[in-house]
């Protein structure tokens, strides 16, 4: 399936980077003009916990921006880059998202490696959000979830390249 074809929920696979963020590591992650995609993640970018987060098969954390305003609507303080995300993407169907799909994010190409599992970093924005981000469907890999994609997804490097804001941002290979 390429990104003119209807994703499974009906929406085309394609959407736009509306920010791309990098931190000394921890959240929040903050706003950078453009970034370089390497195999271990955006030059520059640094993680407080490596033994937990980053490296090859999660290098890069991808955030949709109307799942951010959804969690804003009920009352989480959440911003672009709070959740700790890379990419913060907008116009794309996140609950579409499989285990295995390729995504082109500007110059670079990605490969969907599993749901994020939220830490208890998270914490800093409500008691009960990681509830309202991820349940046991989620942990599972089980796309029936209400909550798939809302804790987001990381991704492993296929191709590296340069990314900023207003880049596209598609599926260009789905697995089934």
């Amino acid at each position: 399936m390429d990104a003119e074809t209807p994703s499974r929920g009906g929406r085309r696979g394609e959407g736009t980077i509306v920010q791309v963020s990098i931190s000394r590591g921890g959240l929040p992650k903050y706003a950078i003009d453009e970034g370089f995609i390497t195999p271990l993640g955006v030059e520059g970018d640094m993680h407080a916990h490596p033994e937990f987060h980053g490296g090859p098969i999660q290098a890069i954390l991808i955030i949709s921006a109307e799942m951010l305003e959804t969690l804003k609507q009920q009352g989480y303080p959440v911003f672009y880059g709070a959740m700790g995300e890379n990419l913060t993407v907008s116009g794309f169907e996140m609950h579409d998202i499989r285990i295995g799909d390729e995504i082109r994010a500007g110059g670079a190409l990605l490969e969907i490696t599993k749901p994020r599992s939220p830490c208890q970093q998270l914490d800093i924005y409500g008691a009960t959000f990681r509830t309202a981000i991820y349940d046991a469907q989620v942990k599972q890999r089980n796309p029936a979830s209400p909550h798939w994609g809302m804790s987001g997804f990381y991704a492993r490097v296929l191709e590296p390249g340069p990314v900023r804001a207003g880049d596209r941002f598609a599926v260009v290979s789905k697995l089934a």
